[in-house]
């Protein structure tokens, strides 16, 4: 029987179907009987082994053929779902959560002084973690990492079964699929989420590099303290950046990973440090097998104790404004160097990932915060006297070679006064702005109504109220003096030593307010705006502390524009932004510039500041310039000085702690006037007292280097001659127009103006402010100040 009919022998019967006999002749010639074959004697049949009983059943329902087919069926079918899941799945965009990441915010010496963000997470690039730290999370988790193709099939195959059967998370998955389920997924165990991880892994692997995923992976994982990420880790388990850490270190980061709570020692039962230790000694020995470290550098390894949990810097104190101001000058770079708008800025900077080190010195910030303390705040009582709650104190500090602010006080804390009293621009600087027009008449070879060229020793007419005169007619402006004094015949450099009002208006004009607006704009104030006219040399725009300490620090510069800047790197995982140098080119000659600095140190040594600045038992001959400034009704004071390597200027300001209106400072501290009342707060007063603690603190001695032969730096003051004045008679109607704020209005002014001018104007001016004060207005539009508390 050939082999195929016996195959279907036994699918009918389930028996071998019995050989055919040979035909031959029986012996002794007989012949077989006819019609069949010789068949075994009955007896042998019967002796012969009992046939087996039939199989048939089973293998009829399932046939070997059934079998196979149904499972190549199977396979074909997998095969072809898992292509159509493969073309359908697409890589996705991250996820959100894995994209948001704490910006990180250091001072100048690279020390971390604030962490913002809903998540504290930090990405670094891998080429900053030491390549052994980067074999620790590969010995944990997936040795085979840098030759498999991303994915686990017996670990994947375990998930899916586990899921299924609702037995929750299981381990086993490459550290490409747990950057996946991390990046690009969630933490959701479901089947559909395993089936997506697998497609995702293998074409992210086809698409990057490993050390890609290996730094998406260490990016993205979480650590256990609230810390996602490596750096973040590092920071918090041992108080050091990622490519700081030992492979010691790296190893128990490593091993966090499989338990973060669990393994965290400062938290641990003793359970637990028996297991994470367990888990650091395994992933070393892991290193070893894969040549990855030394035998002996294993065998004289310890274990790194993590340092204890520390809460995450907050913005506390002045940490908010440092930050807000840091946000909106890399906002502003993004919007130059990218061309986006603002709010296309704002998101790119919000928890986005940035490393941002500010060009604060630490020191000389919390110097300024004590002597603000100590000055000021520590001496007002609000419970005591109501005065004392409406004080806001501002401050800015810069290097004025390098354009660097160094230090800023901003107010309370962020939490507790929102608006920042450093980049505030709604009070007056009052007469800080007089070295403006100073250096605008300088610079322009500017002189007199009788052709005298303007310089220190120029002689003006300092009688209080005296009309403005422009070729001849009355401009209808006339502010008084401080005190509604009368100078007289007066010098250039003793009417800014006691803040004359009547020279310097004439002076304005003299010069064309034309001229001294571009000068301020020039120098680095926001003439956005503001209009021309004689009132602004009294200071009436809105101003602030950091840009008349830029305006200042570009004097100081000797006529070298400075854009102070917090800004001094800011950093991505994947990109950096250019900051500009904060210095830039000549804005004014450099005899202009020294001219007005050798004028102001007379200010600090013969005028206004003389008390708490020149006689500062504090100050050990330092040479210092400066110019104090006293708005109307004592709603803002400054003082702005700077010695040849530090420009600070500190400004207090009246605001009224519920309606946040502009309120008189007058009373502030418990001082008193000469008749026992509520005394007047200037510029020679507190904000003089905050810069010279502060500066005298941080600088050492030193002289300015000028060139000039002018003022009293180069020359002492001397009594002046009194020479021509003008006296033409007017011979047409003002045409000034009243000046603009530069600062949106947060109030609109509910009360008309209640002080008339010193001299009537023959004309009613044709354009009402288009911007107004905060606070009720008190001043004559003309005339914005009234002339008679404009001055110290």
């Amino acid at each position: 029987m050939g082999r195929a009919e016996e195959r279907r022998a036994r699918q009918r019967g389930g028996r071998r179907a019995a050989p055919r006999r040979r035909r031959s002749a029986p012996a002794g010639g007989a012949t077989p009987a006819p019609g069949g074959s010789a068949g075994p004697a009955p007896g042998r049949r019967a002796a012969g082994k009992a046939a087996k009983p039939p199989k048939g059943r089973i293998r009829r329902l399932f046939p070997w053929k059934k079998i196979l087919g149904t499972f190549f069926g199977l396979c074909l079918l997998g095969i072809g779902g898992f292509i159509a899941l493969y073309m359908i799945v697409d890589v996705p965009q991250g996820n959100a959560a894995a994209k948001q990441q704490s910006n990180i915010y250091k001072y100048s010496d690279g020390s971390i002084m604030a962490r913002v963000g809903k998540t504290n997470r930090e990405s670094v690039d891998l080429s900053r973690v030491p390549k052994d730290v980067q074999h620790t999370f590969v010995a944990a988790e997936n040795k085979t990492f840098y030759t498999d193709s991303g994915i686990d099939l017996k670990g994947l195959a375990r998930g899916l079964y586990n899921t299924a059967m609702g037995r929750g998370a299981q381990g086993g998955s490459t550290i490409t699929q747990q950057y996946v389920k991390n990046y690009y997924l969630n933490q959701n165990q479901t089947v559909s989420r395993k089936l997506q991880e697998m497609v995702i892994s293998l074409k992210v692997d086809q698409k990057m590099s490993k050390d890609q995923i290996l730094a998406g992976y260490i990016n993205t994982s979480y650590y256990g303290r609230g810390a996602y990420g490596i750096q973040a880790a590092a920071q918090a388990y041992y108080r050091v950046d990622a490519d700081r850490l030992s492979v010691a270190q790296g190893a128990y980061l490593a091993a966090l990973l499989q338990a973060p709570s669990q393994y965290d020692w400062a938290v641990a039962t003793d359970t637990g440090k028996k297991l994470v230790q367990a888990r650091w000694n395994y992933v070393l020995d892991n290193m070893v097998k894969q040549h990855w470290l030394d035998p002996a550098k294993r065998q004289a390894m310890t274990f790194p104790y993590p340092k204890e949990p520390k809460a995450a810097p907050g913005l506390d104190g002045q940490k908010g404004y440092l930050v807000d101001l840091a946000n909106q000058q890399l906002e502003q770079q993004l919007m130059q160097q990218e061309n986006i708008t603002r709010s296309q800025a704002e998101a790119e900077v919000v928890d986005r990932g940035w490393t941002i080190t500010l060009n604060i010195d630490k020191k000389k910030q919390a110097e300024l915060e004590q002597a603000v303390k100590s000055q000021l705040t520590g001496n007002l009582h609000p419970k005591k006297r109501k005065a004392d709650a409406n004080v806001q104190a501002g401050a800015v500090s810069v290097d004025p070679k390098t354009g660097k602010i160094l230090a800023l006080y901003g107010g309370e804390g962020l939490f507790k006064h929102w608006t920042d009293n450093a980049t505030r621009r709604d009070y007056q600087p009052a007469s800080t702005f007089k070295p403006v027009i100073l250096a605008a008449a300088l610079e322009n070879n500017a002189t007199t109504q009788d052709g005298r060229p303007i310089t220190a020793n120029t002689v003006y007419d300092g009688t209080s109220g005296r009309q403005v005169v422009d070729h001849g007619s009355k401009v209808g402006f006339g502010p008084p003096n401080e005190d509604d004094h009368d100078y007289g015949p007066i010098t250039v450099q003793q009417a800014m030593n006691n803040s004359v009002n009547s020279v310097f208006a004439q002076m304005g004009v003299d010069v064309g307010m034309k001229k001294v607006m571009s000068t301020a704009h020039q120098l680095g104030m926001d003439t956005t705006g503001m209009d021309p006219v004689p009132a602004q040399t009294l200071g009436s725009m809105g101003a602030s502390p950091l840009e008349m300490a830029g305006i200042y620090a570009t004097l100081a510069n000797h006529g070298d524009k400075v854009t102070p800047s917090i800004l001094k790197s800011a950093e991505q995982s994947t990109r950096s932004v250019r900051v500009p140098d904060p210095v830039g080119g000549q804005v004014i000659s450099r005899t202009a510039a020294d001219t007005v600095t050798s004028v102001l140190t007379g200010v600090v040594d013969d005028g206004t500041a003389r008390e708490h600045v020149a006689d500062n038992p504090l100050r050990d001959g330092q040479q210092v310039a400066g110019k104090t400034g006293t708005s109307d009704e004592d709603k803002s004071a400054w003082f702005t000085g700077y010695t040849p390597d530090l420009v600070t200027s500190v400004g207090l300001f009246g605001e009224d702690a519920k309606s946040k209106a502009h309120v008189s400072l007058t009373g502030a501290g418990g001082l008193l006037s000469p008749t026992g009342g509520p005394g007047r707060v200037n510029g020679g007063g507190y904000p003089a007292q905050i810069w010279a603690a502060y500066t005298f603190s941080v600088t050492s001695k030193s002289k300015f280097d000028l060139d000039t032969t002018q003022g009293a730096a180069v020359q002492p003051t001397q009594t002046p001659t009194h020479s021509q004045t003008p006296s033409q008679t007017p011979s047409h109607t003002p045409t000034s127009k009243p000046p603009t704020s530069s600062a949106p209005p947060s109030k609109t002014p509910t009360q008309t103006p209640t002080r008339t001018p010193t001299q009537t104007p023959t004309q009613t001016p044709t354009q009402t402010p288009t911007q107004t004060p905060t606070g009720e207005i008190t001043q004559d539009p003309i005339d914005p100040g009234g002339g008679r508390n404009f001055g110290q």
